[in-house]
């Protein structure tokens, strides 16, 4: 078993130095930051004094070298549009983004497990085509084409809901459920194909047959056993939510990691931007790790693999 997470930990290290040097080498070639401050009464002078500031003046893998050991320290630079630790800049954004992932969670929660099992349920049914066609549709459309759509239509026609913006519980039902719908027919899936196996076997049948009453078999018998491989990727989609809301943050103008991330590309903050990728790629890694040991302590099996 130790050396299983030993094995585990050496490769979510590797994932995570893979991660930050590919966004950082990246982030080099696509345009120096000086470019922001240029004027009509920039030097020469001043043009490499920014440099050496930045730490443009050495070549990017040497930067890189210096940006991980300081990193480690927990300092990321400074960011160039805000001038403050870069690091200050992303804890303030955490927030958003964990109440964007949570209301995308619950939702995906909410809707998706119940309209797996009645599907499986009352297959074949109008309940069932209804459940499959809310999954197709979440799996087909686009998440920035769903956001539009929603604003669109809650928004802008019938003025229910605000259009965008982080504030009260209004503002947080559109983006939850742009994020949402898609993990939300994923769980609908996942759920209706394993109570489908469920409740065509042998053990339900002899249920049937000793006259157990249908609810007890459906939420007792069955459900209690299709519901272990949703947990497995409810684990995987909390991280998947705070790792993946960059689309959804931009549609609807939400102050989290995901936004940070795309203003600090198009404002060349190399600081924030790389400190983002760290943050973000740690968060999904540390999940996907305790998932690794869970499944380990589970099945000793698989510490062999």
């Amino acid at each position: 078993m130790v050396k299983f997470i030993v094995r585990r930990l050496a490769y979510t290290v590797a994932v995570l130095l893979l991660a930050t040097a590919l966004v950082f080498v990246l982030s080099r070639q696509s345009g120096d930051p000086r470019h922001l401050f240029l004027s009509e009464m920039t030097t020469q002078k001043q043009w490499d004094e920014w440099g050496r500031e930045m730490g443009l003046d050495r070549p990017v893998v040497v930067q890189y070298g210096i940006w991980l050991s300081k990193a480690v320290r927990g300092d990321f630079g400074e960011s160039v549009q805000q001038r403050k630790p870069a690091l200050d800049v992303v804890i303030e954004r955490v927030p958003a983004t964990l109440e964007l992932g949570a209301g995308a969670f619950i939702f995906a929660m909410v809707t998706g497990i119940p309209l797996g099992v009645l599907s499986a349920v009352r297959r074949g049914s109008i309940i069932d085509y209804v459940a499959r066609t809310f999954a197709l549709v979440g799996q087909a459309l686009p998440v920035f084409w769903l956001g539009l759509l929603l604003i669109l239509f809650f928004a802008v026609r019938l003025e229910w809901l605000p259009t965008s913006r982080r504030g009260g519980l209004d503002h947080l039902i559109l983006p939850s459920i742009s994020l949402g719908w898609l993990f939300a027919s994923s769980f609908l899936r996942l759920t209706r194909s394993a109570m489908l196996e469920i409740l065509d076997s042998e053990y339900i049948k002899f249920a049937r047959s000793k006259g157990v009453s249908n609810r007890m078999i459906i939420w007792k018998h069955a459900f209690r056993n299709a519901v272990i491989p949703t947990l497995t990727f409810a684990g995987l989609l909390i991280a998947g939510l705070i790792t993946g809301a960059v689309v959804t943050e931009t549609v609807f103008s939400w102050p989290g990691l995901g936004l940070l991330a795309v203003n600090s590309v198009f404002q060349l903050d190399f600081p924030v931007m790389t400190a983002v990728v760290f943050f973000i790629t740690l968060g999904y890694l540390i999940v996907a790790f305790l998932i690794d040991i869970s499944y380990a302590l589970i099945d000793p099996r698989i510490r062999f693999t």
